[in-house]
C-alpha cells in the first residue's frame, strides 16, 4: 500500500521550504498546479491552469510545471525533519487548488502521516465533499479554508465561480474536521467593507468546531506574474489597505466570538 502511495504521480508548480505561514511551526509547502477559481488578485497565476506553461520573466522564458511522484515530493519535504520536529511544523498543500489533484493531494498527505509529519492544506473547498471525506479528512491535521464572500452573485462575478458549493462544504466538513480555521482574503471593492467582513464571521461562527478566523490582506506581490503569461491584472488600480482598516475590520470580526487576527 505505501509504496503504491509513493509512486502516485501529479503536477506541482513549486516546493517551498522554511515557511512560517499557512499552518503551525515551519513548514513545506507544496504548491498544485489547477484551481477551478480565477480570483482577480490571485498571486499564483501561474498556477490557476494545470497545464505546463512558459513564463517570460524579464525576456527569459520560464517552466512553470513538472510532473512529480509522491517519492520525489518527499525526498525534499523530509529534508527538514528535524525543524519539524523542534516547531510543530510539516507538510502543506497549497496550489492552484490541491483538491483539484485528489488523489496526488490524498497521497501526499499520506505519506507525510505516515511519516510522523503535521499536514495542512491552503484550499477553498470547491471539490466534491464525498472526496474531501474519503481521500483528505483522514490524513489531515489543518484544514486553512477560504471563505472569500456570502454574496453568490458577486462571488461568482469576481471569482469565476458562485460560492454555494464552498459554503456547503464548509458546513459539512466542521464537525468533522481535526481543525477548521477560516481564512479570509480582505480585497478592495470586493469583501473589504465593515457589513462584508461581518457576514463571513458570523457564518464561520456558525460552524461547529471552528474557533479560528484569518484576515488575509490583500497584496500585490503578484502582479507581474499577469504580465509574464500575457494577461491583464485586472485590480491594477486596487491599492493594499492601509493597517488602520485592518484593524477596524478585525474589531469587526471579533464581534463573532472567534479567535481573529491579521495574516496567517
Amino acid at each position: 500500500m505505501e509504496q503504491t502511495v509513493r509512486l502516485t504521480r501529479g503536477r506541482i508548480a513549486d516546493i517551498q521550504r522554511f515557511s512560517i505561514h499557512d499552518g503551525p511551526g515551519i513548514r513545506t509547502i507544496v504548491f498544485l498546479k489547477g484551481c477551478p477559481f480565477r480570483c482577480r488578485w490571485c498571486c499564483n497565476p501561474e498556477m490557476q491552469e494545470f497545464g505546463i506553461q512558459t513564463m517570460m520573466v524579464e525576456g527569459k522564458p520560464k517552466v512553470v510545471g513538472r510532473d512529480v511522484t509522491v517519492d520525489e515530493v518527499m525526498q525534499t519535504v523530509l529534508k527538514d525533519r528535524a525543524y519539524y520536529r523542534r516547531s510543530g511544523g510539516g507538510l502543506t498543500l497549497s496550489g492552484g487548488e490541491c483538491l483539484a489533484q485528489p488523489d496526488f493531494a490524498s497521497a501526499l498527505l499520506q505519506a507525510a502521516h505516515e511519516e510522523g509529519l503535521n499536514t495542512a492544506i491552503e484550499s477553498t473547498g470547491f471539490a466534491d465533499f464525498e472526496m474531501i471525506r474519503q481521500k483528505i479528512l483522514p490524513h489531515l491535521d489543518h484544514y486553512l479554508m477560504d471563505i472569500k464572500h456570502m454574496d453568490p452573485a458577486k462571488h461568482k462575478a469576481f471569482i469565476g465561480q458562485s460560492n454555494e458549493r464552498v459554503l456547503e462544504n464548509a458546513r459539512k466538513i466542521a464537525p468533522i474536521a481535526k481543525r477548521l480555521v477560516i481564512r479570509v482574503p480582505t480585497v478592495p471593492g470586493f469583501n473589504d467593507t465593515p457589513a462584508e467582513i461581518q457576514a463571513i464571521a458570523e457564518f464561520a461562527a456558525s460552524l461547529p468546531g471552528v474557533e479560528e478566523l484569518h484576515l488575509l490582506p490583500y497584496h500585490r506581490l503578484g502582479q507581474d506574474k499577469y504580465g509574464w503569461l500575457g494577461r491583464e491584472y485586472t485590480l491594477a488600480d486596487a491599492q493594499p489597505p492601509e493597517n488602520e482598516q485592518m484593524q477596524a475590520l478585525l474589531q469587526v470580526a471579533q464581534r463573532s466570538g472567534l479567535r481573529c487576527q491579521i495574516g496567517g
